[in-house]
């Protein structure tokens, strides 16, 4: 049987289910999630992004909650290890220190175990930097495999090759 891929989701991809002043990305976003409800990939969320999402008003909290308890997803509590992991990713430059919260995400996704990490952040996760950076972290640490950071819509891009 074939393993599935195992996608790390941060918090943006679950915020843009509900991004009213983004409709083309929230459209994006909410057929990706139909996506993830069929089991195909594993999904891994994280205590980070659970944290982050507590951070919204209250009717975008719970319209995000009736999002998330819709997947099956494996729990990552973040912990001492994942603290140290994200300060060598800070350390190493790959992000700055203002941008803790996306080197503990990176450092979940990592310690999860997870093959991807799905971000509509093209600022600190989706971009040629931080994949390289994360990239080197991975094999400089010895971790079993290279994880890799895409945005969301590749998942749809692969599901409309599948469908034609």
């Amino acid at each position: 049987m074939k393993k599935k891929i195992r996608l790390y989701l941060d918090t943006s991809v679950i915020s843009y289910l509900d991004q009213q002043d983004t409709p083309e990305r929230m459209r994006e976003t909410q057929e990706v999630w139909d996506i993830l409800r069929t089991n195909k990939y594993e999904i891994v969320i994280s205590n980070i992004a659970l944290g982050e999402i507590e951070e919204c008003e209250k009717d975008k909290w719970l319209k995000l909650i009736d999002y998330i308890t819709e997947l099956n997803y494996i729990d990552y509590y973040a912990n001492e290890e994942t603290s140290e992991l994200a300060e060598i990713i800070i350390n190493q430059g790959i992000l700055k220190p203002k941008s803790r919260d996306d080197a503990l995400h990176i450092a979940s996704a990592i310690l999860s175990d997870s093959d991807i990490i799905l971000s509509w952040n093209f600022k600190h996760l989706v971009n040629i930097e931080t994949i390289n950076g994360v990239r080197k972290i991975c094999f400089n640490r010895s971790f079993n495999k290279i994880i890799d950071i895409y945005s969301p819509n590749v998942l749809l891009e692969k599901e409309d090759d599948e469908n034609e």
